[in-house]
């Protein structure tokens, strides 16, 4: 028996529309999973890669700027599939300014979305574990700030570094539950959210000098390790945060 195979199983992914969670998405429909994609746009170039892989996506249309949409997401995920298997909080947004200068409402739109969206989303599909006498895969992205300061993005900082202290609490009360929390931490990934570090020469440069595997990384880099954390391969596994950073912290 393969311990990394997926199949019969479904996972309910945040953010799934494009870049890591669409990479995410994708690599666990590889490896035999059933995809619930949440997001604020149609997932349409993910539902694509996934059918293509053999296996099914359903869509959710929500915003999880507030946890208003949560209930709603856990019903039609479990009317959908009959349950959820695996949570991936990945859904998350990035705000810039100086920390003398950030507004209230900058700080507050990071952290309820980052954050206090993937708590009462981790809680609400936990509930049906417990429920049901059965246990999950619950896998927080979270970053490389969750581990470092970074400048001129507090509320992401503080809410990615609160991402990782969660996780590691979750583990601590539901791991005898059955229930996996781990989290993956990205390294400087290629995306939308990394596209102003990118535009700029001397932040590009300086970045990519610190990185032993001298690139950034691609979104399907990160596929391996959420494959890992969803599978039988990691039942011991609990309240790791996993950095995929092409050595980034190692230097």
């Amino acid at each position: 028996m393969n311990p990394f195979d997926l199949s019969g199983r479904t996972a309910l992914v945040t953010g799934a529309n494009t870049g890591l969670g669409q990479a995410i998405a994708v690599g666990l429909a590889e490896a035999g999973a059933d995809i619930v994609a949440v997001g604020r746009s149609a997932p349409s170039e993910t539902a694509q890669r996934v059918e293509s892989a053999g296996r099914r996506l359903h869509a959710i249309a929500a915003d999880l700027s507030s946890i208003a949409p949560v209930s709603e997401i856990v019903a039609q995920a479990v009317q959908f599939a009959g349950a959820v298997d695996i949570l991936i909080n990945n859904a998350g947004i990035i705000r810039r300014n100086d920390s003398l200068d950030f507004t209230e409402q900058d700080w507050d739109a990071v952290i309820d979305t980052n954050l206090k969206s993937a708590f009462f989303l981790s809680q609400a599909v936990a509930r049906t574990w417990v429920d049901g006498g059965r246990g999950g895969k619950i896998i927080n992205i979270c970053s490389m700030l969750s581990f470092q300061g970074g400048i001129r993005v507090p509320s992401y900082t503080a809410s990615k570094s609160g991402l990782a202290g969660l996780t590691r609490l979750l583990a601590c009360e539901w791991a005898g539950m059955g229930i996996n929390v781990n989290g993956i931490a990205p390294g400087y990934f290629a995306t939308n959210n990394t596209e102003a570090l990118r535009a700029d020469e001397t932040r590009n440069r300086d970045i990519l000098a610190r990185i032993p595997a001298g690139r950034w990384g691609d979104p399907s880099d990160l596929a391996g390790a959420a494959v890992f954390l969803s599978s039988d391969a990691a039942a011991y596994v609990h309240g790791t945060v996993l950095a995929v950073d092409g050595g980034w912290l190692a230097r």
